[in-house]
């Protein structure tokens, strides 16, 4: 067996060992949940933003052992109300300066609107705090580049939500892509469909004006922002290269309610990346078929990314090895595809691969567990402020693409910190 299939961080020595047991399948599915992070002493965190993603954090953080989230902010305070409620003991504060004014609380999350970071993330930061910001990092390139800029001179953790890279299945596949499973990439795909407006009613046009941000367009970054940062992200890491041109179009098919022509509820973008490789990004909020997943096809095989699950499906040319006779597969049209489990070690010993197809926890669950590991070990995040910058420009190009239906140039110096 060659070295190209061993997966990052398993031993050459040990690999050989597992693939050379009955259930040989696990040499390919080695167990790689982490576990979970357990700070010496408890770890205060305040959530500033607590919308539907601050509430959805606040419950992950709720999962962890010595983690306590001991203040919740929001300058809304219907939406702090109710918040308050799904956090029993936060404190709850209107003024996020208040709240980074608390020496107890050492960490916090920015769950705000993006064009709200900036401010938030360098008074974090100035407050000696460790900090945790939601992507994509800002609404400008000058903003998300002083955000980037602040984290390179702070002393504590600053760890940013693209959720891809601490994804225990999307790192597994990451190996595999890396290595001659996949070999040369021929495409890339990026597909989000759901079916909602995203515009939150309220019967005070200033509430709703401001709750729904993302629809102004001298604040908004975009569906390819908004909705695609994760997604584009996932490419990036992958193949550890960023495209160097988009070109796009957005357009509104179903949600006809006064947004902006600018912000459609459906776009489209092609990126091209210096080797001349492409990748699309499609994404409407009109349609729910298939859901939302990445796809990245190459010679030997391609990688199915669906953010709990992961598949690969190898080429009929492409060499066999031992353990795809073992391996659990699903069937997809006229497609099999190879299941990259997660923890598979223990689930093929108890004859339980099936029941453990897909994340037992939501992926966000795994970026802030990375984060809080990261600030109880005194580690490097898996997502760092300068990662969520580079994305962030990426992301704000296509939109800029997509909004005047036109190509834009994504050049090397628009991608330095």
């Amino acid at each position: 067996m060659s070295d190209v299939f061993k997966p990052d961080g398993l031993p050459r020595r040990e690999f050989l060992i597992q693939a050379a047991g009955a259930v040989s399948a696990v040499a390919l599915l080695p167990t790689i949940l982490p576990a979970a992070p357990r700070p010496r002493e408890v770890l205060k965190v305040g959530i500033i933003g607590v919308g539907r993603q601050g509430r959805a954090i606040a419950v992950e953080l709720g999962k962890l052992e010595n983690v306590q989230v001991a203040a919740i902010c929001d300058n809304d305070s219907a939406r702090l109300k109710t918040a308050q409620g799904r956090t029993q003991g936060a404190e709850a504060i209107e003024d996020y300066r208040k709240l980074l004014e608390k020496a107890d609380v050492t960490a916090v999350v920015i769950a705000t609107p993006t064009h709200q970071h900036k401010e938030i993330a360098l008074a974090a930061v100035q407050a000696g705090k460790h900090v945790y910001c939601e992507c994509p990092l800002a609404h400008t390139p000058e903003d998300a580049r002083a955000i980037a800029l602040a984290a390179r001179g702070s002393k504590k953790v600053f760890a940013t939500a693209l959720e891809g890279r601490s994804n225990p299945v999307y790192t597994l596949a990451r190996s595999f892509f890396r290595s001659d499973a996949v070999r040369a990439v021929v495409s890339m795909r990026c597909h989000n469909h759901q079916k909602r407006s995203l515009r939150t009613p309220s019967s005070d046009p200033a509430r709703e004006k401001a709750l729904n941000w993302w629809l102004d367009k001298e604040l908004s970054t975009g569906i390819p922002g908004e909705v695609g940062t994760q997604q584009l992200d996932v490419i990036h890491w992958y193949r550890d290269a960023y495209p160097v041109d988009v070109s796009g179009y957005t357009a509104t098919r179903l949600w006809d309610d006064g947004r902006p022509a600018e912000i459609g509820d459906t776009c489209g973008c092609d990126f091209g990346f210096a080797d001349g490789t492409r990748m699309q990004f499609e994404a409407t909020l009109a349609n729910s078929f298939e859901g939302k997943y990445e796809l990245l096809a190459g010679v030997n095989s391609a990688i199915k990314l669906a953010w709990t699950h992961a598949w690969m499906f190898k080429e009929a040319d492409a060499n066999r090895q031992g353990w795809e006779v073992y391996a659990n597969t699903q069937q997809f049209h006229k497609d099999e595809g190879i299941t990259l489990i997660a923890d598979a070690t223990k689930l093929a010993s108890q004859g339980k691969l099936q029941e453990g197809v897909g994340l037992p926890n939501p992926p966000t669950y795994y970026a802030i567990s990375d984060f809080v590991r990261a600030v109880s070990e005194g580690k490097a995040p898996a997502a760092g402020a300068d990662d969520a910058f580079r994305t962030t420009v990426v992301a704000l190009a296509a939109h800029k693409a997509a909004a005047g239906k036109t190509r834009v140039e994504i050049t090397p110096e628009m991608l330095k910190v």
